[in-house]
């Protein structure tokens, strides 16, 4: 399946117990929802290439979500996926609700300040217990991390591929 068709979902971290079951940590909200898409899309990289698997169970463990797959029966195999990405096609996802984004929706945008001034590309986000925090790459590499709250973005335009925000240069 080619990358460009592939949200990118989550990553594996590492194994859970001896019996195949794997770490698994999402980018976003209701990762249990995964439990209903049979097949998972794993890849050693983000950009593929995708390889399906049948999920056989998902749980919530603690703060954290595990997996196990049909054809992953032991701990050495389960250590294999380490560092995998979890994806799936665009079309097996629920659709996004107004203001709701997947990451990949929000990675490569350029973000624009109210003043004009181009902030840099969305590099990635990370997820704290509060808010996501969007990483902004300028052009010299520096980075910048803006809290993905509506305070600051206000406007996300998938289809022109920018973002709006309340930043200034010098913050």
């Amino acid at each position: 399946m080619p990358a460009t068709e592939v949200v990118v979902l989550g990553r594996i971290v590492g194994a859970y117990g001896i019996k195949g079951w794997v770490r698994v940590h999402p980018f976003g909200d209701d990762p249990l929802d995964w439990a209903d898409m049979p097949v998972w899309w794993l890849a050693p990289a983000a950009a593929g290439p995708w390889q399906e698997r049948r999920l056989a169970r998902l749980k919530q463990h603690g703060e954290g979500l595990v997996a196990a797959f049909a054809d992953v029966s032991d701990r050495g195999a389960a250590e294999a996926l380490k560092g995998w990405w979890i994806g799936a096609p665009r079309e097996a996802l629920p659709a996004t609700s107004e203001n709701e984004f997947y990451w990949a929706d929000l990675i490569g945008l350029t973000v624009v300040n109210t003043a004009g001034d181009v902030l840099g590309t969305v590099a990635g986000l990370i997820e704290t217990g509060a808010h996501d925090v969007l990483r902004v790459v300028d052009a010299e590499h520096h980075e910048r991390l803006l809290p993905f709250v509506a305070a600051v973005v206000l406007e996300v335009d998938r289809e022109a591929r920018c973002m709006r925000v309340e930043w200034g240069l010098d913050w």
